[in-house]
């Protein structure tokens, strides 16, 4: 799929939940590549924040984005809307410090969004997509996520407070369709005695029992309730035989579950891309949440560094062999660096080559530290590079290629005994009057290990 944004600028305003102030949210489209970003209007040079996970400097009770001293708090729900609804680009202008509650979901952001529309982009949409597994575990608490390779997009979030009210919930999403209705609508949750002690420390000013389902998992003298419901501006509260207060009713038997799933992808968004895999959370909390995706992202990062990456599959049938090799290029021991050819078409190559301690030039080379001649792989590259060239000529078996040109060589990593080396090369231009250039990159597993641009140019063997 391509990028999107939204089709149409779009505000919303309400109370954030711990500051307990009136904050207002524009949202406008935004181009290709921008991102989500938040802008604080509010202050004087106005900065941008990034959403991303390197910029996270807060998980306490919510995920606070930073940059410099501007700060804003309680992102979560608003980001799970937008990757619910997969908007890639858009600029969020905010007058405060504080997302609003609203009602505890992502609902309202949802229907704004859903009434604004989206704007189809031109530039394809990057994924991260997962591998291998990838786990973040606290041994303290239990918690643990972990990502696993699958063919689209899956989450799942189970929870386990040890509580007779609630115990043991899981919930599910796969792919994007039911989100809008599934997710979304979940409200956060919390237990009747955190509330009480955030309220003795006065750090929820904005909420007002509509905006959260509370939780008695312990008897709760009707007293207290009658004081804490006058705190909320409500004459008096009961706990139902769920186990929750009357304020409000569950929209789900698993919700806690749910919403949890909902602050999950809400987090993981801050990846900064979608993601193709499944995720496996099992006691997820924003702490939790956010280590994980600092994981994510280190392999994102990773996996973009080396996205040329070829793959080898030695229970693959190469391309060339070596005999067949020999019968195109000249070269003969010690200088034939090419096992096989695993992948060709008309505009790249991929030639192999198993290293072992008895290649000649390990034993004359740093022979008590031995690490293959950087020239040594450039030469590979350009073997490589010859048998693209050489095998679409009519008689390939009598020409040969000769350096016009090396530049931008670069050698990132030792490559020694033991290391399998795969040197990629691509065509950058079409061969004309037997000129060939062509980009070359080596890796030994996830390493990149040399690189280099090279020209040629092919000559008919006279002899």
């Amino acid at each position: 799929m391509n990028q999107r944004t939204i089709a149409s600028t779009i505000s919303i305003s309400g109370v954030g939940l711990h500051t307990g102030q009136e904050v207002n949210l524009t949202f406008k489209p935004a181009p290709e590549g921008h991102g989500v970003k938040f802008q604080r209007v509010d202050l004087d040079d106005q900065p941008l924040m990034n959403v991303d996970v390197n910029r996270i400097v807060s998980t306490e009770r919510s995920t606070t984005l930073g940059s410099g001293s501007a700060t804003v708090s309680t992102i979560e729900h608003l980001l799970s809307a937008l990757s619910g609804l997969q908007v890639d680009n858009v600029l969020i202008e905010i007058d405060g410090g504080e997302v609003p509650i609203l009602d505890g979901s992502a609902s309202p952001f949802v229907e704004k969004i859903l009434a604004a529309g989206f704007e189809e982009q031109d530039a394809p949409r990057d994924y991260f997509v997962v591998e291998e597994p990838i786990t973040f575990r606290d041994e303290a608490t239990g918690s643990e996520i972990v990502a696993l390779p699958y063919d689209g997009f899956e989450v799942v979030s189970m929870i386990d407070f040890d509580s007779p009210v609630l115990g043991q919930q899981y919930a599910t999403l796969r792919g994007y369709e039911d989100y809008a209705t599934e997710i979304a609508p979940c409200r956060t949750f919390v237990f009747l005695h955190e509330l009480e002690a955030l309220f003795e420390h006065d750090l929820i000013r904005g909420g007002d029992l509509t905006n959260a389902i509370v939780i008695a998992d312990r008897h709760v003298p009707q007293p207290r309730l009658n004081s804490l419901a006058q705190k909320m501006g409500k004459e008096t509260v009961e706990v139902t035989e769920q186990g929750i207060l009357n304020t409000l009713d569950l929209k789900f038997h698993n919700e806690p579950a749910r919403h949890k799933l909902l602050d999950v992808m809400g987090d993981i968004s801050l990846l900064g891309v979608p993601i193709r895999g499944r995720i496996l959370a099992t006691k997820p909390g924003h702490r939790v949440n956010v280590a994980f995706t600092k994981l994510l992202k280190k392999a994102y990062l990773d996996q973009r560094r080396l996205k040329g990456r070829p793959r080898y599959n030695p229970n693959d049938e190469p391309v060339f062999t070596t005999e067949q090799i020999l019968e195109v290029m000249p070269h003969r021991y010690p200088f034939m660096l090419i096992d096989k050819i695993i992948e060709m078409s008309d505009t790249h190559i991929v030639g192999l080559k198993n290293l072992t301690f008895n290649e000649a030039f390990f034993q004359g080379h740093f022979p008590n530290n031995h690490v293959m001649p950087g020239v040594l792989q450039i030469e590979a590259m350009a073997q490589t590079g010859g048998l693209l060239v050489l095998t679409q000529q009519e008689d390939p078996g009598n020409w040969d290629t000769y350096f016009l040109k090396i530049e931008n060589a670069k050698f990132k990593n030792f490559v020694v005994p033991g290391d399998t080396i795969l040197f990629k090369m691509e065509l950058t231009a079409p061969v004309r009057r037997g000129i060939c250039q062509m980009r070359g990159t080596a890796y030994v597993g996830n390493k990149l290990v040399s690189e280099a641009d090279l020209v040629a140019q092919i000559v008919r063997r006279t002899s």
